[in-house]
Order: C-alpha cells, then sequence, then structure tokens
C-alpha cells in the first residue's frame, strides 16, 4: 500500500516537533478549501479545546481559578477562530 504523506513541522520559541501526516486524512478534513497548515491549526486547537474542557468539567475536585482563566481564554480563541463557541460546535454543554 503506497499511502502520500505530508510532513509537518510545529514550532514555539523554546522547541519544535515534526510530524508526518496521510495527506489524504487532511484532503477528508478539509472542509472549506483551506490548506493542509489550516486544517492542522484546525485540529489543534480543537484538541486543545477538547482536553481543557475534560480537565475543567469531567476532573475530581476543585481545579483552581488559573486553571479555569485558560478555559476561558481557550474558549475565547476558539469562538474567535470558528465562528461558534465550543458547545455548540460539539453539542455538548455545561
Amino acid at each position: 500500500m503506497s499511502v502520500e504523506t505530508l510532513t509537518v513541522t510545529i514550532e514555539t520559541k523554546e522547541d519544535s516537533d515534526e510530524l508526518e501526516i496521510p495527506a489524504g486524512a487532511l484532503d477528508l478534513l478539509n472542509e472549506g478549501g483551506e490548506g493542509p497548515s489550516t486544517v492542522l491549526g484546525d485540529l489543534a486547537l480543537l484538541g486543545v479545546a477538547q482536553q481543557i474542557h475534560g480537565i475543567i468539567h469531567h476532573s475530581q475536585g476543585d481545579v483552581g481559578s488559573d486553571i479555569e482563566d485558560v478555559e476561558e481564554k481557550t474558549m475565547e480563541l476558539f469562538e474567535e477562530r470558528f465562528g461558534q463557541s465550543f458547545a455548540d460546535m460539539v453539542g455538548h454543554d455545561h
């Protein structure tokens, strides 16, 4: 089986990571004709929002106001990027 892949580099000021993704997967996830970087950016923010949501709303005990502030900012950035709230997009609200 021969499947074309795309190598992606993610960089911050502190470090970088490189991963290989099947190009066809990005094509399947591309709803608006964006480029691969935009599709991966959307997936990254969606994944971060899902993880933060789980930490805040599905963990035992108090998470602290600093983590709640991180969640609030994450959801604000999510809505700016996607034009809808996380709860509306995934159909899950608290």
